[in-house]
């Protein structure tokens, strides 16, 4: 790890735990409301946004921060820094304010457009997993080996985001029938837990990229694949609010070898 994304690494792993308390403080104890795109937000949201930026931003002037709060969702944004911040503040803000623990803090350094390192701090767990493609992954510190194992169809467990969009359930239907399904309500966690090998598989359909960024780069970083079902999205020039919604299935070559969408 060269040093500049040393300095940067160990910045973020800071600020991610100086929010930890107030995360866990409001989980369930938060009011919300709707944006006009039908998702949740709460103050939590703006509010642990606001304070992880601020503490980056002192000591990389040069960069560039972007939340999935802290722009209105006409905005279009051109990525002109080489070192990029993508944060989601609140992943999974619907079981969030509801007190549900399947939620997440995720944050995500892009150089050059390209996704180098994620930090997720898991709501449910209290476990911070980060890494990036070349660095490994780590969990609370600790360098962690995700098992090595083939997926079946009698054991193997799936990620899956509802509600699909609109036709699309027939195409899952020997998916949903064969397989152990889990929708947790966070994309994040879902491929955090793909590369930490507790899911097999995750499919989504409808995320934005703060949702993953930081996921993608734990996937990379033990060589898992994600396969986009359009463009991938990276290098990522320009950020729309608003764009198209990146639809992708992930896993190992076992799980992507079964599964047909």
């Amino acid at each position: 790890m060269d040093t500049a994304l040393r300095h940067r690494v160990n910045a973020a792993r800071v600020a991610i735990k100086n929010q930890v308390d107030f995360f866990n403080q409001l989980m369930g104890q938060v009011s919300s409301e709707w944006k006009a795109d039908d998702t949740r937000v709460t103050f939590a949201d703006f509010a642990i946004s606001e304070k992880i930026f601020s503490e980056l931003r002192g000591s990389f002037k040069s960069d560039q921060f972007l939340s999935e709060e802290s722009l209105p969702l006409d905005e279009s944004i051109q990525l002109d820094s080489r070192y990029v911040w993508i944060l989601d503040p609140v992943d999974g803000t619907n079981n969030y304010a509801l007190g549900m623990p399947s939620c997440a803090i995720s944050l995500a350094l892009l150089k050059e457009g390209m996704p180098i390192y994620g930090l997720i701090y898991d709501g449910g767990t209290g476990e911070i997993i980060e890494g990036g493609p070349g660095q490994g992954i780590s969990v609370n510190g600790r360098k962690y080996t995700p098992p090595n194992r083939e997926f079946d169809t009698r054991t193997g467990m799936v990620a899956l985001h509802f509600p699909l969009p609109k036709g699309r359930g027939k195409k899952f239907q020997t998916l949903l029938e064969t397989y152990r399904v889990r929708s947790l309500g966070s994309a994040a966690l879902h491929l955090a837990y793909v590369a930490l090998g507790r899911l097999d598989g995750a499919i989504d359909e409808k995320v934005r990229l703060w949702d993953i960024a930081a996921a993608v780069c734990l996937i990379e970083a033990v060589g898992l694949k994600i396969n986009y079902l359009d463009n991938c999205p990276f290098p990522v020039n320009r950020l729309e609010m608003s764009g198209p919604f990146i639809r992708y299935i992930s896993g190992n070559e076992s799980f992507l070898s079964y599964v047909e969408i």
